[in-house]
């Protein structure tokens, strides 16, 4: 079965659109037309980013798989198609594994792996009964390189990428491929406490080879390749857009 992929009339669902990366990419593909559903946990903000780009939007928490299942099967009944889902949200917890409290691995744990394990359930049961579709995770470029004090994160987004070669695996005979991206660092809201101390920030992007932390900008287009007839014979990869950190290490490093 050829995978669908976006195209002029593309319905694509992202979560965590509020997010730094989410919101660029739920922009970006509003300005190529593609017809968006957006979710995300805080209705105000929200509702902001719906109405500037006349996107349909349910405020939800995506670790309860009921609220995945209602918005995207919603949002297919609605537009009559779901051809990508993409999931932006996330959590950074820079921890050793000696202080990190149950409720911090749960946290971690639960926005991560849990909401992309929801997602890929709820969207893969859609997309196998149309003629395809495309899954997009997020995981980490501390899953695949040993960063200090990275333990729970780590493990999460190591969840995710386990999760994704599986789905893969499950669901690529019925059209539906399943991907992930892997950043490095990345200047977001969710990184603000690393990115706004200069001393976090020099450490940082002295740990990425090419020398400065990553900007959403650096994320969407890797997401979007993924969601785009480019890649229609992608499935199963972990791509890391990430400054070298999860695969090299800087000239004169330890």
């Amino acid at each position: 079965m050829t995978a669908r992929t976006i195209n002029e009339q593309s319905t694509i669902a992202i979560f965590g659109a509020t997010g730094g990366i989410g919101s660029l990419l739920a922009r970006s593909l509003s300005e190529d037309g593609h017809t968006l559903a957006l979710a995300s946990r805080t209705e105000e903000n929200l509702s902001k980013l719906a109405d500037e780009l006349d996107a349909d939007h349910t405020a939800l928490n995506a670790a309860e798989g009921d609220a995945v299942d209602a918005f995207l099967h919603e949002t297919r009944e609605r537009h009559g198609r779901l051809d990508g889902v993409v999931n932006c949200i996330g959590s950074v917890l820079i921890k050793p594994a000696h202080l990190t409290s149950d409720d911090e691995w749960l946290d971690t744990l639960t926005r991560n792996l849990t909401t992309s394990f929801n997602i890929v359930r709820s969207a893969a049961k859609l997309m196998q009964k149309q003629q395809g579709g495309s899954i997009v995770l997020m995981s980490s470029a501390a899953a695949r390189v040993g960063l200090p004090s990275h333990e729970a994160i780590a493990a999460a987004k190591a969840g995710v990428i386990g999760l994704t070669l599986s789905a893969a695996a499950s669901y690529a005979s019925r059209g539906v491929r399943i991907n992930c991206v892997a950043p490095g660092l990345v200047r977001t809201n969710a990184t603000k406490a690393i990115t706004s101390s200069e001393a976090s920030l020099k450490a940082s992007t002295a740990m990425h080879p090419l020398g400065r932390v990553g900007e959403p900008e650096d994320i969407v287009p890797a997401i979007r390749w993924l969601l785009g007839p480019e890649s229609s014979w992608v499935t199963g990869q972990c791509i890391g857009a990430d400054g070298g950190l999860g695969t090299i290490r800087p000239r004169g490093g330890a």
